[in-house]
């Protein structure tokens, strides 16, 4: 087995140890995984083993820190992902140094997954690039769901803020999905408002 399939066999047995589930009895972090990794390869100006590695790490263990464990205000939903991109980043660059990719790549995973460099990092966008649309994707209406009690207004902020991380080539994938109604009015008219 060469060390980017060791890798890859390391990240994905640590994704299994999530306890949340999908209908189908997957591990909800290697599904986001697959998704991340999907989309990773769609909006990346250049693929590689070691970009698909650093997509299948943007939740690594994130089960394993509870959003509970920080205050429940913006200021400890932002402190509470802060840490997690420190600790996912950290435990990408362990498993893939235990699996023998190279130092030097496994630091540049640990970048990418970190959130370094967002806008000047090509690795780093398109992670959060594929980040969000898996957010738009596959996320957006559960999400719209659990917050029933914002006004439309909140939710069209948070959408003005994803599309702004993103990349021309993501917001063009983006504006491709197909949505549900509600939500696509919401997209469309967060978008006009973004620029």
């Amino acid at each position: 087995m060469d060390v980017y399939a060791q890798a890859r066999k390391l990240i994905d047995q640590s994704h299994a140890a999530d306890p949340v589930r999908t209908p189908d009895g997957r591990s909800a972090e290697l599904v986001y995984a697959d998704n991340m990794e999907r989309w990773v390869t769609l909006v990346a100006e250049e693929d590689s083993e070691v970009l698909r590695l650093a997509a299948r790490c943007q939740h690594l263990e994130r089960w394993s820190v509870p959003r509970s464990t920080f205050s429940l205000d913006k200021a400890g939903y932002h402190a509470w992902r802060r840490s997690l991109y420190v600790k996912q980043a950290e435990r990408a660059r362990e498993l893939l140094r235990q699996a023998g990719v190279s130092a030097a790549e496994a630091d540049e995973v640990a970048t990418w997954v970190s959130k370094t460099g967002l806008k000047t990092n090509f690795g780093t966008q398109a992670l959060e690039d594929a980040a969000c649309l898996v957010f738009l994707e596959n996320e957006i209406q559960a999400f719209a769901a659990q917050h029933s009690e914002y006004p439309r207004e909140k939710f069209i902020d948070i959408l003005r803020k994803t599309w702004r991380k993103m990349s021309p080539k993501a917001r063009e994938l983006a504006l491709g999905l197909q949505l549900p109604a509600a939500i696509s009015e919401l997209v469309r008219d967060a978008v006009q408002g973004a620029e």
